[in-house]
């Protein structure tokens, strides 16, 4: 096994055992909802994520970068690079198996809160 397969498996065991009890923020759950759609830059997801929030959630460029960095490192999303004409160094974001069932586990999760709130 090399180091990479090590690496990669220490990091396999991090998602899979750490995120079940962490609640996304706002910011890491936008962007994997963006990216649920398919890869995008960084300034498209930015601009989706204040879209779909209708006005109410703005991701700004410090806050996106460090995210996606963090997100990567947690094996949720990977970068590409552009097949695009003319953008081909375009860095591009791409949800992960992982980061998919991250962010199927958030929605169940707020689905949960959700109908706590309505049996009030």
């Amino acid at each position: 096994m090399s180091m990479y397969d090590i690496y990669r498996h220490s990091i396999y065991r991090e998602v899979i055992y750490m995120k079940k009890n962490e609640p996304l923020s706002e910011s890491y759950y936008y962007i994997l909802l963006c990216l649920s759609k398919g890869a995008n830059h960084g300034y498209g997801i930015m601009q989706m994520t204040e879209k779909l929030s209708k006005g109410d959630v703005t991701i700004g460029s410090g806050t996106m970068y460090g995210a996606t960095g963090n997100m990567m490192k947690k094996g949720w999303i990977r970068e590409i690079m552009s097949d695009e004409p003319g953008v081909e160094r375009r860095r591009l974001y791409q949800l992960t198996e992982s980061g998919r069932e991250v962010l199927h586990e958030e929605i169940a999760r707020l689905r949960r809160l959700l109908e706590n709130a309505e049996e009030v």
